[in-house]
Parts: structure tokens; C-alpha cells; sequence
């Protein structure tokens, strides 16, 4: 047994972490909430500062607080009294999310947040033994502070590296900075009484801005409302105080700002300037106005590069059959028309829900969603693919029924119920274009009421229907177009093309929402999946041509 002793120390030396290396703090779970540290590096190096991470999760309905947490909560409170060779932490926090309940508004997170830290050794080059002592409020229907007890130690060793360096880099790039890189920028702040009116612009259009205002003595402001102007790229945040103190003013006075929209973010200081600019949730010339505006933005949808291939898909499905009979042509169209309509009341019905939840509202907020996008790339992709010929087997009839291929084959209800998912399709592809006067109507929609949004919606349904409602009126223009032949086979590759650019365009979406590896991986994927259709036409073409001989 003896000889087998220095074998086994050996083996025990191999698997204990050596020098330089650093694990992961254990998670340590207190009620809804688990908590654990990490480190970016493996080892404390001469590092001046060493960057670690509090990361924290919470149970499904659970959330907890931002730095100022609004009406109620308070931010997390950390004790790091029991280290060794700590002079001190700085806990940077990550943009936060807004919490409307039952009046309440409130700022912080939920699902589950890593907080950066930056911590400072007493004696940089030894090593670092954390104690942390961290109290958090959560709340769901009610509110419970818990308390873990957290350690963590970064030995002596070359500061590389460690398995968490990459979800704290991605921490940290959620902290608002000064706008450059998010391309986020305030450019105005105006107050007046209780009444606060903040002006962004951005280097690309905003979906769902929001501001949090931090000012001495605190104030707490309602949710914002929205005036989107300039494509999107600019808008106008206009918010009330919750609960006024008598006589405030806030003209003059100095706060810090911090703006979010989606993942970008910006902080910045500013002293609100006298007097309001207009407010964000009137329009000038009214309602009535603003339903020609949202009609005309419908209308440019069309001419997106996102919109353009499904209105072609449908004149290419009329050509492609040597044109049909006007009633045929116009129940057609009629359908797709009705199918863009449902969908936006649809949408807007959504709209309606997610904003009396107290959630973020804003055109094409879905797109923020990586799996939504996910979805989109592949469908559009295949779409494409369907295009170029490397497939014949139908797509789902409730998504793809007559959208190049099938306009006068099965049933009439079958054919209508197809041509009502190529308008519903228009519609989801439409929703994360930005067209001149589109951000205007809808910032004035979402500013308003529940009679604003679905009437604004409908106009804007109606717009972009309105090439499909001309066609039905006048079904007789559909004899215009050019008989079928060969020049349809480089048609159809053109749109196909163009389908091929939208989904490079959805992918250049993911990339900003979940990084550049998940997208290319996403794309390689999707380029995969072409190249095996493409590969396996061409042996079914051989094979073919084997038999034939």
C-alpha cells in the first residue's frame, strides 16, 4: 500500500487548483434569492484593482432594487468587514428596468443581475480573501430582505483570466456610460413645476426608451411618455412627479440622468432648464392629424427593404398563374388586407396589456427578444431558399400558403386563409422597420390612451394595406402585369436576394442583443442549412438525370 502513497499525493497535486488560480464563489440561496461571487482573473497579479462580480438570482415574480429604487426598496447593502487585504469595493450598477405596481414606480431587476465591483487590495501582488455580508431587498406581492453570507478568495499568481471574465465583461458593458459607445445622447432638459421633459437622440432609432432621474431631495417620477421624432432617432421624454412636494420646481435644479433603450444606455448630469417644449403626448393639429401621419407612415412601410419582398411575393403569385379572374384577384388581396389589419389590432392589443402591466412599450419591442429574431432569420431564410428552388415542399400553410407557388391550387378557403397569413407575415416583418412619420405616430399612440393606440394602429394597418386595398379596388390592373416566362426564374432569385438581405439585417438585430458569437453561429447555422439544400437539389437533379439515361 505504501508504494502506492506517492502516486496518489501526485494525483491530488494535479487536481488541487494551483497557484494563479481562482474558482468561482458557491452559490449560497436565501427565500427567492442566490447569491455568489466571482472574479474576472484567476490570480490577484500586480492588479491595482481587481474586478469581481455579486451575481444574483431570483425565483420567477421576484425582483429587486436598483442604486435609487424609486417608491419603495432599498439598493443592496454590502458588508466586507471579515476580508483580508481589502481597502476597499465600489459596486457598479447595471441599467435597471422600470416596476409600475399598483402605482408604485420602482427601478431594479429581475430573472437575475450581475453587479461589477471593483474591488482595491490593501497589498496588491498578495492575495485577496473576501468575506461579503450582502442584504437584499426582493419583492413579489410582498417585500422580504435576505442575507447570504458570500466568500471568494483570488490567491497570489498571474492575474489571467478567469471562467467568469466574460460574463462580468458583459456586466459591465450594461453599465450607462457617457454615450458613446451606446450612441446615446441627452440633448435637452427642460422643467417646469412638477413636470420634467428630457430630449435623446440617437445614432440609430429607438424602440423603448426610458429615463430614471436622481436629484437632491429625491423626487420619484411617473413612467415617461414618448414623442418619437426624427425616424425614431430623436424623442421627448415628458414625465410628472408621483408625489410633489408642495411648491416644487424643477427648473434649475441639478440631477443625474440616466436614459435606457434596450441594451444601451447613457448617464450624464444636467440642470433642468426653465419652461416645457410642448409635451410629448400632444399633437399639434390633434388626433385627427396625427391618423393622417400614421396613414402615410403605413403606406411608406411598403417601401422598406424589410416590407418590399412580401408585397413582390404576392404580384409574383398573380403572375405566375397568367394572371386570374378580378373576383379571385380581389378576394385575394381583400384577405391579405384584412390579414395586416387583424394583425395590427392585434398588436396593439398587446401594446395595451404590456403598458397597464407597467412594461416597456414601443414598435417592434418583440425584436428585442433573441429567440423572436432567432425565429425570423429562420423563416425568412427559408423563405429564400423556397425562392431560389431548393426546395419544394410547402412551407406550413397558415405561414406560407401562396406566397410564391400554390395562388390557384385547393380550396377557395384554403387560398384565402393562406393569403391571410401572407398580410399577417407583412405584418411581422414590418415591425422593426423605421419609416419617416412612423415614430411620430406611434410615440403619440403610446403617449395616449387605449382609444389613441387602436386608433393610431388602425391607420396605420390601413396604410400599409393600402396597395393590397388598390389592387382589390381595381383588380383589373393585375391583367398589367407581364405574362409568365423565363424572366420569372431571375425574378424570383432577385427576390429571393432580397429576403437573404433581410435576414442578414435580422442578424445584424441579434448581434446587438446577444454578441457577435451567438450571431455568427445563428448565421452559420442558417448558411449551413442552405448550402445542405443546395447540395442536396443537386444530387436529386443527378440522380434524376442517371435514371433518364
Amino acid at each position: 500500500m505504501k508504494r502506492f502513497v506517492p502516486f496518489l499525493l501526485a494525483i491530488l497535486a494535479l487536481a488541487a487548483p494551483g497557484p494563479g488560480r481562482a474558482e468561482t464563489g458557491s452559490w449560497v440561496k436565501s427565500g427567492p434569492v442566490e447569491a455568489r461571487l466571482v472574479a474576472s482573473v484567476q490570480g490577484v497579479g500586480d492588479l491595482a484593482t481587481i474586478p469581481l462580480g455579486l451575481e444574483v438570482r431570483l425565483e420567477p415574480g421576484w425582483k429587486t432594487y436598483w442604486r435609487t429604487p424609486g417608491d419603495a426598496g432599498f439598493a443592496p447593502r454590502l458588508d466586507w468587514s471579515g476580508s483580508r487585504n481589502l481597502k476597499g469595493t465600489e459596486l457598479i450598477y447595471p441599467a435597471p428596468h422600470r416596476f409600475t405596481v399598483l402605482g408604485f414606480e420602482t427601478a431594479g431587476y429581475d430573472a437575475e443581475v450581475l453587479f461589477p465591483i471593483a474591488a482595491t487590495p490593501a497589498e496588491p501582488g498578495k492575495a485577496l480573501d473576501l468575506a461579503l455580508k450582502a442584504e437584499v431587498l426582493v419583492c413579489s406581492t410582498i417585500c422580504v430582505p435576505e442575507t447570504v453570507a458570500l466568500s471568494l478568495s483570488i490567491p497570489e499568481g498571474p492575474a489571467v483570466p478567469g471562467p467568469s471574465a466574460n460574463g462580468i465583461a458583459r456586466a459591465q458593458a450594461l453599465v450607462p456610460g457617457d454615450g458613446r459607445a451606446s450612441g446615446l445622447t441627452v440633448t435637452a432638459v427642460r422643467g417646469q413645476g412638477a413636470a420634467l421633459e428630457v430630449e435623446v437622440t440617437a445614432r440609430d432609432p429607438m424602440v423603448a426608451p426610458d429615463v430614471f432621474v436622481e436629484t437632491e431631495p429625491p423626487v420619484t417620477f411617473a413612467a415617461p411618455k414618448s414623442q418619437f421624432l426624427d425616424g425614431d432617432r430623436r424623442v421627448i421624454l415628458r414625465m410628472d412627479a408621483t408625489d410633489p412636494p408642495p411648491g416644487l420646481d424643477l427648473a434649475g435644479r441639478a440631477m443625474t440622468l440616466t436614459v435606457v433603450d434596450g441594451n444601451r444606455s447613457v448617464e450624464t448630469p444636467a440642470t433642468a432648464a426653465a419652461g416645457l417644449g410642448g409635451g410629448a403626448g400632444r399633437a399639434p393639429a390633434g388626433l385627427l392629424a396625427m391618423l393622417g401621419v400614421a396613414l402615410l407612415g403605413g403606406l411608406i412601410l411598403n417601401l422598406m427593404p424589410c416590407v418590399l419582398p412580401v408585397l413582390s411575393l404576392k404580384l409574383l403569385s398573380i403572375v405566375q398563374h397568367g394572371g386570374r379572374a378580378p373576383a379571385a384577384v380581389r378576394a385575394g388581396f381583400l384577405a391579405s388586407a384584412a390579414g395586416i389589419l387583424t394583425s395590427f389590432m392585434i398588436l396593439a392589443a398587446v401594446l395595451v396589456a404590456v403598458k397597464a402591466g407597467g412594461g416597456m412599450v414601443g414598435w417592434g419591442i418583440q425584436f428585442q427578444q433573441p429567440l423572436f429574431l432567432v425565429f425570423m432569420v429562420v423563416l425568412v431564410t427559408l423563405f429564400a431558399a423556397n425562392l431560389w428552388g431548393l426546395f419544394e415542399l410547402p412551407l406550413p400553410r397558415a405561414i406560407a400558403d401562396r406566397m410564391g407557388g400554390t395562388e390557384g391550387d385547393g380550396p377557395e378557403g384554403q387560398r384565402l386563409g393562406g393569403q391571410f397569413a401572407t398580410g399577417a407575415f407583412a405584418t411581422l416583418l414590418a415591425t422593426p422597420c423605421s419609416a419617416p412619420f412612423l415614430g411620430t405616430a406611434v410615440g403619440f399612440a403610446l403617449a395616449g390612451g387605449v382609444l389613441e393606440v387602436f386608433a393610431i394602429f388602425a391607420a396605420l394597418g390601413v396604410g400599409l394595406a393600402l396597395p393590397y386595398l388598390l389592387i382589390a379596388a381595381f383588380p383589373g390592373a393585375a391583367r398589367l402585369l407581364p405574362r409568365p416566362g423565363r424572366w420569372m426564374v431571375g425574378l424570383r432569385r432577385v427576390l429571393g436576394g432580397a429576403l437573404a438581405l433581410t435576414a442578414l439585417w435580422l442578424l445584424s438585430v441579434l448581434v446587438v442583443q446577444v454578441g457577435e458569437v451567438a450571431a455568427l453561429a445563428v448565421a452559420v447555422l442558417m448558411g449551413g442549412l442552405v448550402a445542405a439544400l443546395w447540395l442536396g437539389r443537386r444530387l436529386a437533379e443527378s440522380a434524376r438525370w442517371a435514371g433518364a439515361g
